[in-house]
């Protein structure tokens, strides 16, 4: 007999008692996964769910997106606040770790909740947004720190706004002298690309440079209607780059890193950074160790395009920012 189709999802599931009625796991599961709700949000949107084969126990989607139990226990080197945003917040909505540079959350809520998040913690659908007093604050920040050159707008994941409220935060910033370039983080392209409307398009339409680095972490995540989602954006001028995370489980391999930054690339995506994992709590399971990672690394130098490489990153300890994590090249 052929297989029964996948069930159709119209809405996000946001939580156990939903994954379970979706077939995503077994019902047994629920009541340990439902502890896990309770301290870090669960959603999994229509998008995401059609691509799960649930079937497959190590289906690299949902390794992304589906809770487990162990979730709740933090191994010794795990932390809160893995990349040290706090001490370097100052005041609500905005991180200043760089001189040249700094963040923007406008909002803490996400289209959908990855399971290796360093900021599980603090975002899930009560994040909320920034009050109209806060965001004006944060925003005259901006305008009065002629150092910083670069604004980068992230969160939770600035898409989910409206086009009317991301559109004018962003004239708000393309107005400021000093600011050069605008930057957005997001996973709404692949994760919930129907998000991405005429309107949102032209909301990110700016006078000054606009990047946008779509978050993707396996190749099956560039479905039809992301591809749909990415082009609407190219034709809107938008730049777009790729990050993504090295996962246990999920892009392991030489040929799974391949394989997304070849996606990466036809969907007119330039690779731009590979993050190490950073230590939030309950996510030892998706670890890669670094020389791991950089072997990996050699692996693809002569089997991908320059323009497929990126830059394999880490978050150094207390807030000191990124560094490259090589691999080193023998040039003797």
């Amino acid at each position: 007999m052929p297989e029964a189709p996948a069930p159709h999802h119209t809405r996000t599931i946001r939580d156990a008692a939903g994954l379970a009625a979706a077939g995503l796991v077994p019902a047994a599961a629920v009541p340990g996964l439902e502890a896990v709700q309770a301290r870090y949000s669960i959603a999994v949107t229509p998008a995401m769910a059609a691509l799960i084969d649930a079937a497959d126990p190590a289906d690299p989607i949902a390794a992304q997106y589906i809770p487990r139990a162990e979730e709740l226990v933090t191994a010794p080197h795990e932390v809160l606040d893995p990349t040290a945003d706090e001490p370097f917040t100052p005041l609500p909505g905005v991180v200043h770790r760089y001189p040249d540079r700094a963040l923007l959350k406008p909002l803490l809520a996400c289209p959908v909740y990855c399971r290796f998040c360093f900021r599980r913690e603090v975002v899930g659908p009560d994040g909320g947004l920034l009050t109209e007093a806060a965001l004006e604050a944060a925003l005259a920040w901006f305008e009065r720190t002629p150092d910083v050159r670069e604004v980068i707008l992230t969160g939770g994941d600035p898409l989910i706004l409206s086009p009317r409220r991301l559109g004018a935060i962003l004239a708000r910033l393309a107005a400021i002298p000093h600011v050069e370039i605008l930057r957005i983080h997001s996973r709404v392209p692949v994760a919930d690309p129907a998000r991405v409307t005429a309107a949102l398009a032209e909301a990110l339409a700016t006078e000054k440079p606009l990047y946008l680095c779509v978050h993707a972490n396996h190749a099956r995540e560039f479905s039809a209607d992301a591809a749909t989602a990415l082009r609407r954006l190219t034709q809107a001028g938008v730049v777009l780059l790729g990050q993504s995370v090295l996962l246990r489980g999920v892009n392991d391999s030489a040929e799974a890193l391949e394989d997304l930054f070849r996606a990466m690339l036809r969907h007119r995506v330039k690779p731009y950074y590979l993050h190490q994992l950073d230590h939030a709590p309950g996510t030892a399971r998706f670890e890669v160790p670094p020389e791991e990672g950089r072997a990996l690394l050699r692996q693809l130098r002569h089997r991908v395009t320059g323009l497929a490489w990126p830059t394999y990153v880490q978050e150094r300890p207390g807030g000191a920012g990124k560094v490259p994590l090589g691999p080193v090249w023998d040039v003797g």
